[in-house]
């Protein structure tokens, strides 16, 4: 059997999405079916729409979401039906090269469902990230569900399962900022953000955001930023190092994905500083540093895939934060919406008018 409900889907490179019918399997072995309360709206999904990730349209677009299993399929342990979860675009197979290394937040095999969700004539659907969660329901290998409290609301509990994520781990995870240290990050949109407040959490004694729109600097004081830099007004290298005795910091956070940004964060460290690169770039863009300025700077230049994060760890610990009122996650709900505003949606986030707008189902 397979239930037919309303989903956002993105048919050709460039073209307006739409809301239509969807055909969702019951779950097979390992499968998941979840009913899905709420999924932001991701730049990703905006990638994926102008046809900048690949060109497998249509695209089932959506996977930044919190929902309830509704049905499992056989062998299933970890998730029963009823659980709420939040959905991750990485579940370790435990069985690749990584895995086996004892490295599964780089699992180089991770799991999707086997079976295709399709238009309503047959067509296979590429689901976004593997989840395709701009829908009323949706099918995913049952280790991308991540059992969570469910006193957290589904609205900003979504959020962990990419943006906030990616943006935390990249400050802890991957850029290991901890007591002391002092931290740049480029790009104060909702990945950006994140970082500042992983950083801040983490006992950084300096957190500087730099940006172009003053209303997202604004809103990087709110996430705990003890500075801000407007690069459209200052050198943001020199800005940085005015505020850091002239040294520059000990990590820098790229969130925009942009090769002049890259610069910028790449000379704002210190001797010895990380640079972690968060923002997802266009296929096409290039990098290029003089070899003595990598060699003589020493330290680390890291990419962050998914803030290298475990979900089965670390989502609990981000929704525990929250309860706990350490982790304000409703900062990052800027709008609720329905399937019919996704297109809106995306033309707002271009336009900086939002960190997160969510639909909500």
């Amino acid at each position: 059997m397979s239930s037919k409900v309303k989903a956002v889907v993105s048919r050709a490179k460039g073209a307006p999405v739409e809301v239509t019918d969807i055909m969702v399997p019951d779950p097979g072995p390992g499968e998941a079916l979840v009913a899905v309360q709420a999924c932001g709206v991701c730049h990703t999904d905006l990638h994926y729409r102008q046809g900048a990730i690949n060109d497998d349209f249509p695209f089932l677009l959506g996977h930044e979401a919190a929902g309830v299993v509704e049905a499992i399929g056989e062998g299933v342990e970890d998730v029963a039906p009823g659980d709420f979860v939040v959905l991750a675009w990485r579940a370790p197979c435990g069985t690749c090269r990584s895995c086996r290394r004892g490295r599964p937040w780089y699992c180089f095999a991770s799991l999707n469902a086997e079976q295709k969700m399709t238009l309503a004539d047959g067509t296979p659907l590429s689901p976004a990230l593997g989840i395709g969660a701009f829908a009323e329901k949706t099918l995913v290998a049952a280790g991308q569900a991540v059992k969570v409290n469910r006193d957290c609301a589904a609205e900003p509990a979504g959020l962990i399962g990419c943006g906030i994520m990616a943006g935390f781990g990249a400050a802890l995870n991957t850029g290991g900022v901890g007591r002391g240290d002092t931290v740049a990050v480029f790009g104060c949109g909702g990945v950006g953000n994140a970082a500042i407040a992983g950083s801040s959490l983490s006992g950084a004694r300096k957190v500087i955001g730099v940006d172009i729109d003053a209303r997202k600097l604004e809103w990087a004081r709110d996430f705990g930023a003890t500075d801000v830099v407007d690069s459209t007004k200052e050198d943001p290298v020199e800005a940085i190092k005015g505020l850091t005795d002239g040294l520059g910091v000990d990590v820098a956070i790229e969130a925009v994905g942009n090769p002049k940004v890259f610069e910028q964060a790449f000379y704002a460290r210190d001797l010895a500083g990380v640079l972690v690169q968060v923002g997802v770039p266009d296929p096409t863009m290039k990098i290029e540093l003089p070899m003595i300025e990598f060699y003589g700077r020493g330290g680390a230049l890291k990419p962050a895939w998914y803030g290298d994060c475990l979900p089965t760890r670390d989502f609990p610990i981000l929704i525990d934060l929250h309860l706990s009122g350490r982790l304000d996650l409703n900062r990052f709900v800027s709008e609720n919406i329905s399937l019919s505003d996704v297109e809106e949606a995306f033309a707002k986030m271009e336009r900086g008018e939002v960190l997160r707008s969510v639909v909500v189902l």
